[in-house]
């Protein structure tokens, strides 16, 4: 299985942790309560693990706090869409089966 990249954009007053997905990138904000975006992500991963399993490996090497945030982030997150994925192929609803 090929892993999916995750960065981190890290700026003046904004830093993000972004999702590569298929062609795709996706924004998770880390300095900003938007809960809205980080729901609209999610959801747009879901859609996406219909085409087969998801897991993110970080791209950082910068050791700050957003590197260990991230991090972290990404080993819920990857548990989370296995997770989701078996059940959605265990009810036959991936193009993998």
């Amino acid at each position: 299985m090929a892993m999916d990249k995750a960065t981190i954009k890290r700026g003046d007053k904004n830093t993000a942790l972004i999702l590569n997905v298929r062609g795709s990138e996706y924004i998770i904000p880390l300095t900003e309560d938007r809960p809205n975006d980080v729901k609209d992500v999610f959801n747009k991963l879901l859609n996406n693990l219909k085409t087969g399993l998801i897991k993110f490996e970080l791209d950082d090497t910068q050791e700050d706090l957003y590197h260990h945030i991230s991090k972290e982030y990404i080993k819920q997150l990857n548990s989370e869409l296995k997770t989701v994925y078996s059940e959605l192929s265990d009810y036959g609803l991936t193009k993998t089966n």
